[in-house]
């Protein structure tokens, strides 16, 4: 059957080559670059305005820099932990030595939130600062960072979705050999397939930022940890819906669980994201309950 689909546009994955030294500038790496930047530059607005704060903003702009550097640690070592150890345990156990090659790909938002978290908890500590405030400074610039990345995922292209004959599905230059051998959503026989990229894109950057600078402006920062809950809440749950559209991880596909899923119940299960995103939503949930009836860090 041939559907309506989009065919994935030319886009070349690198957006510049450096002049005499032929290095190519991909746009994934400038995704996590201005995701970093707009992030610093965030946090070092917000500690610049007292009046958003219950009392006083709780550090000083300049540190807004130092916490940087800490945060970029995190989401690096973190992001490669976490998919060494939650996606290919038993491969990197065999390869030891290939866990550090970040450049072969291979990194786990559930991991680089874990990595910002211990980072963000060291900087804290070693400061005195107050922990839950700076983490509502860091969750509202996080989705920005999430929205570039997802649109870089789109670009490179990676983490493509399910086989789908929506008119909006996308026939990804990855697909260009492969048969759906009777899946729905064929365009001349190859696979059209949901943008899960730009559906994360959406939900978890451009809607997720709107929620969170919509309370602070509503003056969500005056109560510590309300922002950070309604971050861990927003992308749990923004991820555990679009892993329903997602290309399952082939780590975990095979003969009798072809959906991919990591914990599988007879037919149904959940997938390594939604499993991962579970304790984000209801840590989530506790730190919203607390800040709302108006508990102290």
């Amino acid at each position: 059957m041939t559907v309506l689909a989009i065919p994935f546009p030319d886009i070349d994955p690198s957006a510049f080559v450096i002049p005499g030294l032929g290095l190519p500038i991909r746009w994934y790496a400038l995704a996590y670059i201005a995701g970093l930047v707009l992030g610093w530059k965030v946090v070092a607005g917000l500690m610049a305005r007292p009046k958003l704060w219950s009392g006083y903003p709780p550090m000083a702009p300049k540190l807004a820099e130092d916490l940087l550097t800490w945060m970029v640690a995190g989401v690096v070592l973190g992001g490669r932990l976490g998919f060494v150890l939650f996606y290919e345990p038993g491969y990197y156990l065999s390869h030891p030595l290939e866990i550090p090659m970040v450049w072969q790909g291979g990194m786990s938002f559930h991991g680089g939130f874990l990595g910002v978290v211990v980072a963000g908890l060291w900087f804290c500590r070693r400061h005195r600062l107050r922990a839950l405030s700076v983490a509502d400074a860091i969750a509202l610039a996080v989705p920005f960072g999430l929205l570039f990345g997802r649109i870089a995922n789109f670009i490179k292209p990676e983490l493509w979705g399910r086989p789908t004959d929506a008119p909006w599905g996308v026939v990804f230059p990855v697909d260009a050999a492969q048969v759906c051998n009777g899946i729905a959503g064929q365009v001349d026989g190859f696979c059209a397939r949901h943008p899960s990229q730009l559906y994360e894109a959406g939900l978890e950057g451009l809607v997720l930022a709107v929620i969170l600078w919509a309370l602070m402006a509503a003056g969500a920062l005056r109560r510590p940890g309300l922002l950070t809950g309604v971050f861990l809440m927003g992308y749990g749950l923004s991820r555990a819906f679009v892993e329903l559209f997602r290309q399952p991880d082939a780590q975990f596909q095979g003969p009798h669980n072809p959906l991919g899923y990591a914990l599988q119940f007879g037919d149904w299960g959940l997938t390594m994201g939604q499993i991962l995103s579970i304790p984000m939503v209801l840590v989530g949930l506790y730190f919203a309950l607390r800040a709302a009836r108006g508990a102290q860090p």
